[in-house]
């Protein structure tokens, strides 16, 4: 296995490790950046607040998105598996 190819499968394993996590992270940075605009307009400083509403979303974000990024992983590992023999050959 060359060196480029090492570098090549980490550089995919990285952009399939962000695809995943961006639907996640964008849903309760959004979530977080709406209720800390709610808690400063309404001066209410309750950490419980911003927690609990970032969970649901993040639960319903991965609903909604998680048969795609299922696919996107499978996808990837499929490609992975049938390329061992390439690489050890």
């Amino acid at each position: 296995m060359t060196p480029t190819a090492v570098i090549d499968l980490g550089r995919q394993a990285v952009e399939v490790a962000l695809m995943i996590s961006a639907p996640l992270l964008l849903a309760a940075m959004v979530t977080g950046l709406l209720i800390s605009i709610f808690q400063a307009a309404t001066q209410i400083n309750e950490m419980t607040l911003s927690f609990v509403p970032k969970v649901v979303v993040m639960f319903v974000t991965l609903v909604v998105a998680g048969p795609w990024l299922l696919t996107k992983l499978t996808d990837f590992m499929r490609r992975l598996f049938e390329s061992i023999p390439g690489m050890i050959g």
